[in-house]
């Protein structure tokens, strides 16, 4: 017996937890328009789902894949080799599918999966469940053109668009960046629409309840976060060395959030250098929205999620985007320097001394972020109503 859709959702987040929280996203917002769907999240992440979850949605975990380079991927935890991860993951891809009988099946950012491994489950579906629905999300920026294309044509991503999918959503705007273009995507039977970008719509705390639980009082409040941390080291270290090196110019509280996924040594490294300084270290921040939004200023790197809350906050924030190896983070910075939306600091370019002088200018500033220029941030809503598009039309077929 059936109740409802069933929706079914891939996530094949490596580094961050980026995948992970746009497909929730989407999910609230999809469960918001219609309780009665059943959805079933696919994960990669070694902390999935870690957040939290609506109440008719469950997920997989795939033994967990990492990224070694464009288009190339290795085990993350087991002592196996590639071949055996791929087909593992694509085995049970394809028998959870199958079981779950997905009425639509939306996959992020990578059309055929890590290493292809989604090809025989979209094989599968088109077969035994014709009436399925495949979609295909993509964030704003992939990595350079160039470098996807490398990486498409090894994992037979275009081919897999071609075959399988009925339509795309991009989760940005074409006005900040032509997503479409820049990739050359096919346009799919039911079309490819720009969605906005993806934010968190939910009630937020209170910034004086915010503030209070990390007993900052009226001195300004700086919130540092790199995300899921698998790659913040040099960020996180150079923040703690550059309060150091302000010594008494540093009037300001500091959260410094070490992320959910980094080494199990780093927050006690941090801890350890930051010792008599005013920060405040945590191994992660289950509601980063609600300390974006009681902060005077925000640190971060140049990932869609971060960045996306910010804009929708409207606060200011000094952003250091990924050294590589992909590109997404560096066009993602320069775009939004571009608009006078936020403060950049090249990676290759990072010292304390540098760093701790844009921190004080910039909790000065009142020139930034521009008042105009901020891309559409309603994407979760518009991504739901597209979705539901295809799930009526499915429906209404079915009773025909």
């Amino acid at each position: 017996m059936r109740w409802g859709h069933n929706v079914a959702m891939y996530s094949p987040e490596n580094i961050g937890l980026g995948h992970l929280r746009r497909n929730i996203l989407v999910a609230h917002q999809l469960l918001a328009r219609d309780p009665n769907c059943n959805i079933l999240l696919f994960a990669n992440s070694p902390v999935a789902p870690f957040f939290k979850t609506p109440e008719q949605m469950d997920h997989v975990k795939l033994p967990s894949a990492r990224k070694l380079a464009a288009g190339d991927w290795g085990p993350a935890r087991l002592r196996i080799g590639k071949g055996q991860l791929r087909a593992m993951r694509s085995d049970l891809l394809r028998s959870a599918l199958l079981q779950f009988r997905p009425d639509l099946f939306l996959v992020d950012h990578m059309p055929a999966g890590v290493l292809g491994e989604l090809q025989p489950a979209l094989k599968a579906l088109k077969h035994e469940q014709p009436n399925c629905f495949t979609v295909l999300g993509l964030r704003d920026i992939l990595d350079a053109p160039a470098a996807t294309a490398r990486a498409w044509e090894r994992e037979g991503a275009r081919d897999a668009l071609r075959h399988y999918y009925d339509r795309i959503l991009i989760y940005g705007s074409e006005e900040m960046f032509p997503t479409s273009h820049a990739y050359d995507l096919p346009v799919p039977p039911a079309g490819l629409h720009y969605c906005g970008y993806l934010v968190h719509e939910g009630r937020l705390k209170p910034a004086r309840e915010v503030r209070a639980a990390l007993s900052v009082g009226s001195e300004p409040f700086v919130f540092v976060s790199a995300g899921g941390g698998n790659d913040g080291e040099h960020i996180m270290r150079t923040y703690v060395e550059a309060i150091r090196w302000l010594g008494r110019r540093a009037d300001f509280v500091t959260l410094l959030a070490v992320g959910a996924n980094a080494p199990p040594d780093l927050k006690v490294e941090i801890e350890s250098a930051a010792r008599g300084l005013p920060i405040r270290v945590v191994p992660f921040v289950e509601d980063s929205p609600s300390h974006i939004a009681a902060a005077d200023l925000v640190v971060c790197m140049a990932g869609y999620n971060t960045v996306a809350e910010v804009l929708h906050l409207k606060k200011k924030a000094l952003v250091v985007p990924r050294r590589g190896p992909s590109a997404e983070q560096r066009i993602r910075a320069t775009l939004l320097a571009e608009r006078r939306l936020v403060d950049v600091l090249d990676p290759d370019e990072l010292t304390p001394a540098l760093m701790g002088e844009r921190l004080v200018a910039d909790l000065g500033r009142t020139d930034f972020p521009a008042a105009s220029g901020a891309p559409r941030l309603d994407g979760g809503g518009v991504a739901a109503e597209r979705l539901l598009e295809l799930l009526r039309e499915g429906a209404y077929a079915a009773t025909a």
